[in-house]
């Protein structure tokens, strides 16, 4: 699933191609995407002659704030990318006119849901799994059920006081809790396994055992980690793509993701891969403690 980095990734570069752009017409061949409203024709009513005034981020949550007070809110989910070019329908399935990653990556190839705008260009969302979600609705309404979601981790105000007292509220192992949206918005199984392995801490370690230093470079490594993924575009390991439809450079960069069976880079052991409450964990059993 699209974390931080790769959701931050796509609004940086819709936020250089899009806003000011009004939404013409809209298709899908999957309604049920679409959760608000519930009847796909008035979410076509409802989103035609739009103009798109910002394009922001809550979490993993993609947010365009539109004219007359309405917001569209997308959430990728686990397979699902936002992409920006032209199509054209032929033989069944929409094809990218553009040369290039987006007619030539397999992954940008599920398209379920186009709209198109008045620069003539075509915004995509491609899904494997068809689990997006997709909503439009006034801005309060939309906005108000992303207050359950926890601090973003790279704001200023999210200073190292208000991490540990964050964390001093919780109960569980130091990775369920990195993933808890509630607690803290943003960071999925891709980042808190990195995270966890820069801060020399195991994911399995539970949160009252952590001691004030653990904290802190828990705290700093997500400071390091995160603003460098958003650098690089994120992390392609899976079915993440820019809006371009290229991947993301994160890749070089990762340490223990999905490196189960490989030597750690600091020290040589071999690292290792478990479940934690149905999820898994990739970390090194020598540096981690």
């Amino acid at each position: 699933m699209p974390e931080l980095p790769e959701v931050e990734t796509i609004v940086r570069d819709f936020k250089k191609k899009v806003l000011k752009r009004t939404f013409l017409n809209i298709w899908t061949d999957f309604p049920k995407m679409i959760k608000l409203p519930r009847s796909f024709e008035q979410f076509k009513k409802e989103i035609k002659g739009k103009k798109i005034q910002k394009v922001w981020r809550r979490g993993k949550n993609i947010l365009f704030d539109l004219s007359e007070n309405k917001t569209l809110l997308i959430h990728q989910k686990l397979t699902g990318h936002l992409l920006l070019g032209k199509w054209e329908l032929g033989k069944g399935e929409w094809q990218a006119k553009i040369p290039g990653p987006l007619s030539e990556d397999p992954m940008n190839r599920f398209l379920h849901l186009i709209f198109w705008l008045d620069s003539g260009q075509m915004l995509a969302l491609s899904d494997l799994r068809k689990f997006a979600k997709v909503e439009l609705g006034e801005r309060e309404e939309i906005v108000k059920e992303l207050e359950k979601l926890g601090p973003e981790p790279l704001e200023r105000s999210f200073t190292f006081e208000k991490f540990k007292g964050v964390l001093a509220k919780q109960r569980g192992k130091i990775k369920q809790v990195l993933m808890d949206q509630t607690v803290i918005a943003g960071i999925g199984n891709i980042y808190s396994d990195e995270i966890l392995w820069m801060a020399k801490v195991h994911p399995f370690k539970e949160i009252k055992r952590l001691s004030d230093e653990e904290i802190k470079k828990i705290y700093e490594a997500m400071g390091k980690i995160l603003p460098k993924a958003i650098e690089l575009g994120g992390e392609s390991i899976s079915d993440f793509r820019r809006i371009s439809g290229e991947k993301g450079y994160f890749d070089k960069e990762r340490k223990v993701y999905r490196r189960e069976g490989e030597k750690c880079s600091r020290c040589g052991t071999i690292i290792k891969k478990a479940k934690l409450a149905g999820r898994s964990a990739h970390f090194c059993p020598r540096c981690q403690k």
